[in-house]
């Protein structure tokens, strides 16, 4: 049974500080991330809308609920790939919400990226076009 299908379903979300290139990255990306389902928080996904002309369904801002959101939809197998530029610099008065969706994304196997490095390589794997597997990756490699 595949786990992700071709078109992926893709969380993006951004601190303040990194919202500028969170803006940045999707609109260099703007083609290949148009083909995916888009999901973002509240503040985040606005921006990513509006600068890089995509269709972004918004969630609640991550502080007030969206961070829970996302890990909810992560639970329930609704999300595929976690973007999530974080700012590693500045505390965060809802660290505890990030850290449970961080969790969860790493429990569930959902691809997560947390800088525009990681994102840039995630999009450019070849798995990335094509239904995806962890379980039929793993039993292929065995062989």
């Amino acid at each position: 049974m595949t786990r992700m299908a071709a078109r992926k379903r893709i969380a993006l979300v951004a601190h303040d500080a990194m919202k500028p290139a969170m803006v940045a990255w999707a609109k260099r990306n703007r083609d290949v991330l148009s083909a995916h389902e888009l999901v973002g928080t509240g503040t985040t996904g606005g921006f990513v809308a509006e600068g890089a002309a995509l269709e972004v369904r918004r969630l609640k801002s991550g502080p007030l609920g969206g961070d829970q959101q996302l890990g909810a939809m992560i639970a329930d197998g609704q999300l595929d790939i976690l973007i999530f530029f974080t700012d590693p610099l500045t505390a965060m008065p809802h660290d505890v919400d990030v850290k449970a969706l961080t969790r969860i994304a790493t429990l569930e196997q959902v691809v997560m990226a947390c800088n525009a490095a990681t994102a840039d390589f995630v999009i450019a794997s070849s798995l990335f076009e094509h239904p995806y597997s962890p379980e039929a990756e793993e039993a292929a490699n065995a062989r």
